[in-house]
Parts: C-alpha cells; sequence; structure tokens
C-alpha cells in the first residue's frame, strides 16, 4: 500500500491519477473465491492492488483536471501503469471544464492516465448541447482531445436521432464525425438523412456529408420524398438541403423528378431550385422539361424554367422550346416566352413566335406575338 501511494504521490504533479476517497482492500496477484465477470466485477490483474470506492484523476502539468472517474473498484497494475475499474462514472474535462458526463460498466485506465476506455452500456453526455450517445465502449483520449463512442451506437438530441457504428466528438470545433451505416432522423422537419459518414456542426445546427448520401422526407411512417446526392448540407434551423453532384429528387406529390448538379430543397416550403442545368419528369403527364435553371414550388405545382428550355410530350412526341417556361401541374397549361419554337409530329408541324399558351398532351398551342411562322410538313 505505501508503495502505491508513493508511487501515486511522487507522479501526481505531472500525472495526478490520484486516489480521493477510501482505500479498503489490496490485494497483489490474489485472486477471488467467486467470479468476478459473473458478479460485474473487475478481474483482478496479477501483482495488482485491489481498491474500493475510489476516486481516480488526471491533471496537466498546469494542475488542470483532464478527467475525474468515480468507481466502486479498481484494479491497478503498476508495472503495466494500468486500472480497471467497475461502474466508472465521471467527468472529461478540457481547459479545466467539463465538457462530458460518462459512465458505464466497466473502465480501463491506460499509459497513466493518457487514454480512457469504457466498455458495458456506455452513457456519453455533451454537457453543452445535452446529445447523449450510447454504445458498447467510448474511447478518451485528452491530449488528442477526441471523444469516440462506438458499437451499437445510438444517439438522442432534441433536433436529431441517430444510430451509426461509431461516433467521434471535436468539442474545440463543436463537431461530430458519424461512421458507418448512419441513421440520423430530424425531428422538424421530419426527416431521415442516411450515409457511411456525417458531420454534425452541433453549434451550427448543420449536417453535411461529402460522401453519397440520402435523404427521405418523412409523414408520420411514410416515406413521401427521397433525394439523393454524392455530397449533402443540411441546415437544420433554416429546414433547407443542399445536394450537389449527380442530385436527383422523387417526389410523390406531384409525381416527380428532377436531376441537377446542384439542388436546393427547402423542406418546409415545398420548394425546390437549381442554379445549375436541370431536368424535370412528370411521370404521370410524360413530360420532360430541360433547362439551364429551375425552381419547382410542390405546394402550388408549378415550375418555372429558364434558359435554354426544352419541354418534350412523350405521348404525342410534340416539343417546345423557349427561353423562359411555365408549367401548371394541375391544369396542366404551359405559358413559354421568348424564342418560341413548337413542333409536333402527328399532324406534322413547326411554329415559331414570341409566346405560347395552351396544353401540349393534346397539342392545343397558341403561338402569338411579334411575327409567327408555321410550317406544316407533309406526310
Amino acid at each position: 500500500m505505501v508503495g502505491f501511494l508513493t508511487h501515486i504521490m511522487r507522479r501526481a504533479p505531472l500525472i495526478g491519477l490520484v486516489a480521493l476517497v477510501s482505500l479498503s482492500a489490496i490485494a497483489c496477484g490474489g485472486g477471488r473465491a467467486s467470479d468476478p465477470a459473473a458478479e460485474g466485477e473487475v478481474e483482478p490483474i496479477e501483482n495488482s492492488l485491489l481498491f474500493n470506492n475510489i476516486t481516480l484523476e488526471q491533471s496537466d502539468e498546469s494542475g488542470n483536471l483532464l478527467w475525474k472517474v468515480d468507481a466502486d473498484e479498481v484494479n491497478y497494475n503498476e508495472d503495466q501503469q494500468v486500472a480497471n475499474a467497475r461502474n466508472p462514472d465521471g467527468e472529461l474535462y478540457e481547459n479545466g471544464e467539463a465538457i462530458y458526463q460518462v459512465q458505464a460498466q466497466r473502465g480501463i485506465v491506460q499509459q497513466d492516465g493518457e487514454k480512457i476506455v469504457l466498455q458495458g452500456q456506455v452513457v456519453a453526455t455533451d454537457l453543452q448541447s445535452k446529445a447523449v450517445l450510447r454504445g458498447d465502449e467510448l474511447e478518451w483520449s485528452p491530449n488528442e482531445g477526441v471523444l469516440i463512442v462506438r458499437n451499437n451506437l445510438r444517439g438522442e438530441h432534441p433536433q436529431v436521432r441517430l444510430v451509426a457504428n461509431e461516433a467521434r466528438l471535436y468539442n474545440q470545433d463543436r463537431r461530430m464525425e458519424l461512421l458507418g451505416n448512419v441513421n440520423a432522423l430530424v425531428a422538424d422537419p421530419a426527416m431521415m438523412i442516411q450515409g457511411e459518414r456525417l458531420v454534425w456542426r452541433i453549434d451550427d445546427q448543420a449536417v453535411l456529408s461529402n460522401r453519397p448520401v440520402q435523404i427521405s422526407r418523412l409523414d408520420g411512417d411514410r416515406v413521401t420524398d427521397v433525394a439523393v446526392g454524392q455530397r449533402a448540407n443540411v441546415d437544420l434551423e433554416a429546414k433547407t438541403a443542399t445536394l450537389q453532384q449527380q442530385a436527383q429528387i422523387v417526389t410523390s406529390d406531384p409525381a416527380m423528378q428532377v436531376n441537377s448538379n446542384l439542388l436546393i430543397w427547402d423542406v418546409n416550403g415545398e420548394i425546390l431550385r437549381s442554379d445549375r442545368p436541370v431536368i424535370i419528369v412528370l411521370r404521370q403527364d410524360q413530360i420532360v422539361m430541360s433547362a439551364n435553371r429551375g425552381t419547382v414550388n410542390m405546394r402550388t405545382r408549378m415550375a418555372y424554367l429558364n434558359g435554354e428550355v426544352e419541354a418534350v410530350a412523350q405521348r404525342n412526341q410534340s416539343v417546345v422550346k423557349s427561353d423562359t417556361f411555365t408549367w401548371n401541374m394541375t391544369t396542366r397549361d404551359i405559358l413559354a416566352e421568348g424564342n418560341v419554337d413548337y413542333r409536333q409530329a402527328d399532324p406534322p408541324l413547326m411554329v415559331k413566335g414570341a409566346r405560347a399558351t395552351g396544353r401540349m398532351e393534346n397539342q392545343t398551342v397558341v403561338i402569338s406575338g411579334g411575327r409567327v411562322v408555321s410550317e406544316i410538313v407533309p406526310q
């Protein structure tokens, strides 16, 4: 006992691994009559010292706390500089301030306190955001400032509930990396974000991904709209999702597919917009529209396209080209303006003018404004 305490006190200014509460029993290379694993206790280590109801803590060279853990029992091996703890419960610190609260069934303190590993029903709470992470294992390296929770990870927060293989928290950046089979359920608006790697900027209220990601809009348990992209930025405060590179959104009402390399989705406002070349497919009407940029208001069921617009009605092969184009998905009326070029296959017809109105599916299109040029192609 004297040697152990002398070792601790001698190294305390540098290491700060201190027994604060009570010393009730010491075992040196001894075993137990009962099975420790069966009782959830710490397995004795050969040439070790055993303590009950003990507090361990670690400080840096300036005396600032790095971590502080209470345990029902600690088994310390001086040669290996490893302490095994039962039911550890404590706080992790940064710059002398508690940032995480942690607890578990078992704990291992390695390398004179340079690393802590907690196992079994791990619970870690971010004291600032109140986010709670649960998993099978936790790892904390004070020098690196990274808290890792892995295996069977579940997370809870007022904005987001999540599951993943692993989470890494960087307190200084207020950032959480989620890795492997990530499912993040956003509360408002209700949507599921799925991918292999998501970054949650907690204070910025943003979820980002630089890898393929899928975002599903939910109505109860029903998926109404699905968006995919190679990259994504979800603004939880503005309730918008920006998808880039091979971005696509498929909606159920109206039945529509939108493709572009940049799509901005106002989830609450039900508005899609893109300042890049965009293709819109209306599946029920079999209309395909393309343009340099466009906006779709799903609530009013209106589509607005600008720049080198082309709309094709696949059923009758009628085509409208123009500078701007408006499509009313409820009435199926169109309004095309600027360098309008209308063509149809049956009967063959080509008309050019400044403005076109009407309906493409039944070929009742009126060309007006400026000098109208018509050409009837003989059979």
